[in-house]
């Protein structure tokens, strides 16, 4: 047996509507292997009742698409069309069957997404303003002939809709809940963060209205399907996607949030954070200023934590002692289908490669062996 055989990461959690048997969680994982419709594949219906292999894992799938505007990514899914849905509903069938459980991450890139592609498809660039990444997107953008915009305050409600809409679908296809993607600067972020929102009507200025898109979409989301099927993944410390990290005081901004997700929807399923100790989404060694601690002393329902944490089993023992606290594993639940397994009974680790994360071959998918087939 392993040193976290006798932790909380292998002990029952409530955590909304459902129990899941331990807390070592899948983390959503974007990998750009899906259909012209932009559905799962047989491939990724393997893929993901793979990794529901030990009864009552909980399974956060890849970022998806809430509606065609929010999107410009050919390979990641969406679950706006009934044509989707019915492919997901294969991949949630299939994680039933295991006896697990999946939450679909619901995602729209604003200023993060292709302008070029948005153009073929005859769909707008936009963000919470007309501000860039960088000199590089801005330079692809005006060449694209889609120059970035600011969301009219009619378009932000819309994309409210979007999110409620696309929620209902998700779990009208058999999903257990949703879990909205409010980080790593995408389109919330966007809104949340100084950096990115130089807004002036109810969207714009205060913490109070920089949150208010992201809050919608809670309130919208909630009376969709329910606060007990919501989840919300947050960065606060993150600079991806051109966020501002510790520089721009996230403890004011993401401390009012969680606050008021306290205050209003205190039965979310839970929230979700990102750890300053994962400088980015490629693998980089920096770790960043900051601690989620003060994310933990507000809000009082579970928590998923999120950052290399198989690098740092210390932080697992440490982290899920308070009761609450879940575990997600990214890149080692990829070339480790049976990974809370292996952590439980202290099996050797399969190293994952890089190089076949974002192909479009299942070499790198669902090739990766179960413990008891790799060592026979």
């Amino acid at each position: 047996m392993s040193d976290l055989a006798n932790t909380n990461l292998f002990e029952p959690l409530q955590v909304g509507r459902y129990t899941v048997q331990h807390r070592a969680v899948l983390a959503p994982l974007t990998r750009f292997r899906n259909d012209s419709i932009q559905g799962p594949t047989e491939h990724s219906v393997e893929y993901y009742a793979q990794r529901a292999s030990k009864p009552g894992t909980l399974l956060v799938t890849e970022a998806t698409f809430v509606s065609p505007r929010a999107g410009g990514y050919d390979a990641a899914p969406g679950i706006w069309s009934p044509e989707q849905a019915a492919q997901w509903k294969k991949v949630f069938d299939a994680v039933h069957a295991k006896k697990s459980f999946a939450f679909v991450q619901l995602w729209a890139l604003g200023r993060a997404s292709k302008p070029k592609a948005l153009k073929a498809r005859n769909l707008p660039f936009v963000s919470a303003s007309a501000k860039y990444i960088d000199a590089k997107d801005q330079a692809k953008a005006e060449t694209s002939g889609n120059p970035i915009r600011a969301l009219s305050t009619a378009e932000v409600k819309q994309y409210v809709k979007d999110y409620a809409r696309a929620a209902v679908s998700a779990v009208t296809a058999g999903a257990d809940g949703v879990e909205i993607h409010g980080a790593n600067g995408y389109l919330p972020d966007q809104f949340t963060q100084l950096i990115s929102n130089e807004r002036t009507d109810e969207y714009g200025g205060s913490v109070e209205n920089r949150a208010r898109f992201l809050l919608e979409i809670v309130d919208a989301v909630t009376a969709a399907v329910g606060d007990d099927r919501t989840g919300i993944r947050f960065s606060p410390w993150g600079e991806f996607g051109g966020m501002g990290g510790a520089k721009y005081n996230p403890e004011e901004t993401f401390g009012y949030i969680f606050s008021q997700l306290e205050k209003s929807h205190p039965k979310l399923a839970y929230i979700h954070l990102i750890e300053p100790r994962t400088g980015d989404l490629h693998g980089s060694e920096q770790t960043l200023p900051g601690d989620n601690a003060f994310a933990c002393k507000i809000w009082s329902g579970p928590i998923i934590r999120a950052g290399d944490y198989h690098n740092h089993f210390d932080a697992i023992k440490r982290d899920v002692a308070d009761g609450r606290t879940l575990i997600a594993f990214g890149r080692s639940f990829i070339s480790n289908p049976d990974l809370p397994e292996r952590l439980q009974r202290g099996w050797e680790l399969t190293k994952y490669d890089r190089r076949t994360f974002y192909s479009d071959s299942p070499v790198g998918y669902t090739d990766y062996p179960f413990y008891h087939k790799e060592k026979l």
